[in-house]
Formats: structure tokens, C-alpha cells, sequence
């Protein structure tokens, strides 16, 4: 989801993890070279998972924090080139928020319901728009997703199984995708996020699916992501009951 979709900017926990572990690394006056704890002891440091960690390395990496050694962990890159700015929250580089992010920022509990996961060969459409070769493998998730119990979107996620193929092994039902992503070897950040809105009446199947009557409005949100290569990474479409669902955007005159 992009950030602010239902009008919170909150960072999600790994962007608040790479934050903190920058600000301690510049309060221990760490040095280019320096080795970071084991991913065992800043997992225990910080609280979070094992994905969250490497989500927040992976973050750090792509602004030259720290660089990752394949037989002897994490080490500091140029920390003191980097700005004292770079400290705040404000000057994390931009993200595309996931429904999971945006739960965990608002202390809500995620939860999903998988209808098909799959590979199947591009279509020339698809191939297209991820800029693929047409036939490429393609990771095809259809999943419903809940807030607190209650259901809010029927999600249809297409993703170039080259970029991760950790997906076709990962259980959706409970993993969030952004998060196997940014756990990706290497890491595939969703940068920037192309997006569209329209209303419609629902499918016979979405009726089904909500449990709702067919006058009911629903919103279907077209999403392109990119990753921190400026390269598309993800194409899905969500559909949402037109009462559980807001989308909120500044726009700005550049000239």
C-alpha cells in the first residue's frame, strides 16, 4: 500500500530497526571496517524477527552503511560520509507501505486466506509492464486479507519469479510478501509505486467471496512496483468493499 493510503505516515518496524541500529552505530563512533553483532545478537537487541533485521540491513546497504560479507556477517561501509540528517526518520528513503507494514504500525493483527499460488509463463500483456520476456516464470498469488479478523481485500500479486523464487516456498497465509522481498538474496526494496483507483460493481465471485449484495460499490486499486533499481518488481490488483477502504493523496505543483 502506499504510504498515508488510510491516512498514517507511521514507518514500518524495519525502517524504525535501520534507524535505531544507524543511531547506535554513530553514537559507538563506529568505524568503516568495523564488524556488526551477529544477526543473532541485534535480532535479541532489538526485538524483531530475523526478516525484519535483514529488511533493515538490506535498507542500510542500499544507502552504503554497511556491506554484508558472505562468510563473516555485516561490516560498516562509510558511515561518516552520510549527513547527520540521515539520523531522523524523515530522511529514510522512500518505501512503498505493505499491508502488513501498515497493520504493524497501527497494532493491528494480519492474517490471509491463500486461493492460489502458483507459477505460470507471462503473458505478453504482463511481460510488458514487468519487462520480462514473454513466457518468463511468473509467481501468481490470489489471497484474501484481514484486519483484526475482518476481511478488507481480495489481492491478486504477479511477481518475475527470478527476482525472488524464495516465493514459490513461502506460506502467504501468514508471511508477508514486502518482508520476503526485502529478505530476497539480494534484497528487492518496493521503492516506488505506480497506482490507480476505480469503482465498480462486484463480480459474482466477489460477492460470494465478501458475502455482500451486488448494489455494494467496490474499489479496485492497480499497483506497479519498482524496486530500489527502478525496476518492476510486482504488478497486483485489489479489490476493496467500497465502506472498508480509503485512499488519501497530497498533489503537489512542481512548477
Amino acid at each position: 500500500m502506499p504510504r498515508g493510503l488510510f491516512g498514517d505516515d507511521a514507518l514500518p518496524l524495519y525502517e524504525r530497526t535501520a534507524t535505531q541500529l544507524l543511531e547506535d552505530l554513530r553514537a559507538a563512533a563506529a568505524r568503516p571496517g568495523d564488524r556488526l553483532p551477529s544477526e543473532r545478537a541485534l535480532v535479541e537487541r532489538y526485538a524483531v524477527s530475523r526478516v525484519t533485521l535483514r529488511a533493515a540491513l538490506a535498507q542500510l546497504e542500499t544507502r552504503g552503511i554497511v556491506r554484508p560479507s558472505s562468510s563473516r556477517g555485516w561490516f560498516v561501509a562509510e558511515l561518516g560520509l552520510l549527513p547527520e540528517a540521515t539520523m531522523t526518520s524523515g530522511s529514510v528513503a522512500p518505501q512503498v507501505q505493505g499491508f502488513a507494514d501498515y497493520a504493524q504500525a497501527n497494532g493491528l493483527t494480519t492474517a490471509g486466506k491463500v486461493l492460489s499460488a502458483t507459477v505460470r509463463p507471462a503473458t505478453v500483456s504482463e511481460a510488458e509492464r514487468l519487462r520480462i520476456a514473454p513466457g518468463a516464470d511468473l509467481f501468481d498469488l490470489h489471497r484474501l486479507r484481514f484486519l483484526d479478523g475482518l476481511l478488507v481485500v481480495l489481492e491478486h500479486n504477479r511477481l518475475p519469479l527470478a527476482v525472488c523464487p524464495a516465493l514459490v516456498e513461502t506460506d502467504f497465509s501468514t508471511a508477508s510478501l514486502y518482508a520476503t522481498l526485502r529478505a530476497a538474496d539480494p534484497p528487492q526494496l518496493p521503492r516506488v509505486a505506480d497506482y490507480s483507483v476505480e469503482a465498480r460493481h462486484p463480480t459474482p465471485r466477489e460477492i460470494e467471496l465478501f458475502e455482500i449484495a451486488e448494489t455494494m460499490p467496490m474499489l479496485v486499486a492497480t499497483q506497479l512496483t519498482s524496486n530500489q533499481e527502478s525496476r518492476p518488481i510486482e504488478l497486483t490488483v485489489q479489490v476493496y468493499r467500497g465502506d472498508r477502504y480509503r485512499f488519501r493523496a497530497s498533489i503537489t505543483n512542481q512548477g
